[in-house]
């Protein structure tokens, strides 16, 4: 039997639980105060009244109003939410005011109502993926309502106690309705997770758990638009803020570079009439430009990618074209290959030659004709196993995927 590696925590997964024993806000200048969530919540003062970016989970509210409160000036003038995702306004009610103003990308409240009336749909798969990292056990606190009171477009500028904010649309690094928010007198710039959750890293086109795609084309739009910004500060949605301008500029210059030759091999690619399989399999950035890969992944851009210039069709079978899986034949194929345990046999020996996803098509088909077949469960559990060691365990949807899936074939193992 293979044991499962020691359960580590990804980056990712280790960066959003750094407010967990955080006991004061963390001063990045004398006029921004940051309350570490699993996205984090900041608090910028000006002479009359403060403004917040973001105010974490609902899970934190309380906590990162009391770390943030410590640092409180004046009235909440107004909240901005770079967008959609729970983490980023869940904490909303503990920190609204009456007469904050609440603003929002004209996207926003669109999203927001696609994502949570959903959720019998996106919960059980986050609970998969982020189940253990977020520490989900029972239901979800409740959402707050949002009502903006001002919508943003393109652009929207507004003054604060002397200090200006330019706010920014910069759609497809994880939302449609990525504000970004400018602050050019003290050159420094919030961007929430237009980056992803991690900096510096590849991002996720097109979710595992599943959210609205995202192309690469806007992506890099939006994040030329903001590198031409000259930041000075450069503030995310998790982790420390980058600092310096020739830094940051380096940064988003690697960022742009990187995502636009894995757009431009993927193209090139299917021109030479390559599968996406293929380039999958092949790609590897150079390392001149390597990023990355906490959250999403090289191979995966190629995927979303293929598919933002070609669509779902992929011209391999007519079964594309019809709601009838191939499941729906594992039981003849099993058949005719001699019984599920003769594939479970042909599946350890792809694990033995290391081919631990060939042994988990063979799995499947095996466990699609006898769902309970106690040798293939075996096989693709440690298929995972190998699959989970082969990862590295730094990209935590693919780690915590594997994780979920090897405590599903223990359970079902266990049961027999």
């Amino acid at each position: 039997m293979s044991a499962a590696p020691k359960e580590a925590a990804p980056h990712l997964a280790s960066l959003v639980r750094q407010g967990d024993t955080q006991t004061e806000a963390v001063a990045i200048t004398d006029f921004i105060f940051m309350a570490r969530d699993i996205s984090n919540a900041y608090l910028v003062t000006t002479a009359d009244g403060d403004v917040m970016v973001n105010t974490g989970f609902p899970g934190g509210a309380a906590r990162n109003k009391a770390l943030l409160g410590a640092h409180q000036t004046g009235p909440l003038r107004a909240i901005i939410l770079t967008q959609s995702h729970s983490d980023h306004y869940g904490g909303l009610d503990a920190f609204k005011e009456p007469g904050t103003q609440i603003i929002v990308q004209s996207a926003f409240l669109d999203n927001m109502y696609d994502m949570n009336s959903m959720q019998p749909f996106f919960g059980p798969r986050t609970k998969k993926l982020w189940g253990s990292t977020m520490k989900m056990e029972g239901p979800m606190p409740p959402l707050p309502e949002v009502v903006p009171d001002v919508l943003v477009g393109d652009h929207y500028a507004f003054e604060q106690g002397g200090r200006r904010f330019e706010l920014l649309w910069v759609p497809d690094g994880e939302t449609t309705d990525s504000l970004a928010v400018w602050m050019p007198h003290e050159k420094v710039l919030f961007t929430g997770n237009q980056f992803g959750p991690v900096f510096l890293s590849m991002p996720f086109l097109n979710t595992l758990r599943g959210d609205k795609p995202r192309l690469a084309r806007t992506y890099l739009r939006s994040l030329d638009r903001v590198r031409r910004l000259g930041a000075e500060i450069l503030i995310t949605g998790h982790g420390e803020p980058i600092i310096g301008a020739a830094r940051i500029r380096a940064d988003l210059d690697r960022m742009y570079a990187a995502v636009e030759w894995v757009r431009d091999y993927t193209r090139e690619g299917m021109k030479a009439g390559k599968d996406v399989h293929t380039l999958m399999r092949e790609v590897k950035l150079p390392e001149e430009i390597a990023i990355g890969e906490f959250h999403g992944k090289v191979s995966w851009a190629v995927k979303s990618i293929w598919e933002e210039y070609s669509g779902w069709f992929h011209y391999e079978s007519t079964t594309e074209l019809y709601g009838v899986p191939r499941a729906s034949v594992d039981a003849d194929i099993a058949e005719l290959a001699g019984g599920a345990e003769v594939l479970a046999a042909r599946a350890r020996q792809r694990l033995a030659q290391d081919e631990p996803l060939e042994a988990i098509h063979l799995c499947d088909i095996a466990l699609g004709a006898e769902a309970g077949n106690i040798s293939a469960l075996t096989v693709k559990r440690d298929a995972s196993v190998r699959l989970l060691e082969l990862s590295g365990g730094t990209n935590l949807s693919e780690t915590m995927w594997l994780r979920s899936e090897i405590r599903e074939l223990e359970a079902k193992l266990a049961a027999q």
